[in-house]
């Protein structure tokens, strides 16, 4: 028994800040459900069922994650001194912002729960980021589509934020949202063409890629309703890099599984949610399929993403020293 324990608080010492992915993957699929619920007549129930499991899963990781803090506080200093596991510090902010989306038609006093601190929570982290990156020399075989996660939520916050605070707000986080969303990806293209390539537990978050263009039509449509040249262009982009990961699909066949497989789905259901958008605003009949096949294509990614994780906790192979 005393081993068991002490297997117990090893598990607990390593659990990886990454498991956030978990709650950012689960969030899109929901907000993905609750469209397809109101724009494609998909059962309603699907949405609301997924809003509680999301929630409580959010509550388990945070309590699991604070307990790891209160006890090993230096872990928890360590990942985020790391030059990589800094950027998945954001997904806790994220975690809540999306979660103030999905709570936002409904239930907006919950919404605002979330959204206030994980606003708050979120400017500090990108500050924090950005100065790190500026005070200590990074690695460029270290950069990854993962550096996008602290600024894909600054285009988050003003999608509920639109309840909640000024245009003039809301405006700040979605423009630094999409200028470092420019400069991060010149970066990015120039180590992944140039430079070595990727360690196999960092390919999944090509994906992420897909994210910025895609959330960042979803906060322009929401701020500004207008569905102009920008907008396009922002769709056609998150578009392009959808049909880009759909040809690579033979890179991604083989990859053993990491807790980085969480990355695949939160950008896929962001396209998902644009496509419906789209859709929503033109009655294209192409953007209706493409809307379908992406609603499609997420639940059964998912669905693998989510047995995978499950046999590997059940292995003990996660919350493991690396």
């Amino acid at each position: 028994m005393e081993e068991m324990h002490v297997a117990q608080q090893d598990r607990l010492k390593f659990f990886p800040i990454m498991m956030y992915a978990i709650v950012m993957g689960m969030s899109g699929l929901t907000i993905m459900y609750q469209k397809a619920g109101q724009w494609l007549g998909f059962p309603h129930f699907i949405g609301s069922a997924l809003m509680v499991i999301t929630t409580l899963l959010f509550i388990s990781i945070s309590v699991l994650y604070i307990s790891k803090y209160i006890k090993y506080p230096f872990a928890v200093k360590n990942e985020f001194a790391h030059p990589v596991r800094i950027n998945f510090f954001a997904a806790v902010s994220i975690s809540m912002l999306m979660l103030a989306i999905i709570y936002e038609g409904q239930y907006p006093s919950i919404s605002a729960i979330f959204w206030y601190p994980g606003a708050l929570l979120h400017f500090y982290l990108t500050m924090h980021t950005i100065s790190f990156w500026i005070n200590h020399n990074q690695e460029l075989d270290h950069s990854n589509p993962a550096w996008f996660i602290p600024i894909v939520g600054n285009v988050l916050v003003p999608i509920a934020g639109v309840e909640f605070a000024n245009q003039g707000l809301l405006m700040y986080f979605f423009s630094s949202g999409i200028f470092f969303w420019v400069v991060l990806f010149a970066i990015v293209l120039n180590r992944i063409i140039f430079h070595n390539q990727m360690a196999s537990k960092f390919m999944p978050t090509m994906f992420i890629l897909i994210a910025p263009p895609a959330v960042g039509l979803i906060a322009y449509i929401k701020m500004f309703e207008s569905f102009d040249l920008f907008a396009n262009m922002l769709f056609n982009l998150a578009l392009f890099f959808t049909l880009l990961i759909a040809f690579m699909y033979k890179n991604f066949l083989k990859i053993k599984f990491f807790i980085s497989w969480w990355a695949f789905v939160f950008p896929l259901a962001a396209m998902a949610i644009s496509a419906m958008l789209m859709y929503h605003h033109t009655q294209d009949s192409l953007l209706l399929l493409l809307s379908y096949a992406m609603v499609a294509v997420t639940s059964v990614i998912i669905s693998v993403v989510i047995y995978q994780t499950i046999i590997h906790i059940q292995k003990r192979e996660i919350c493991i020293q690396e």
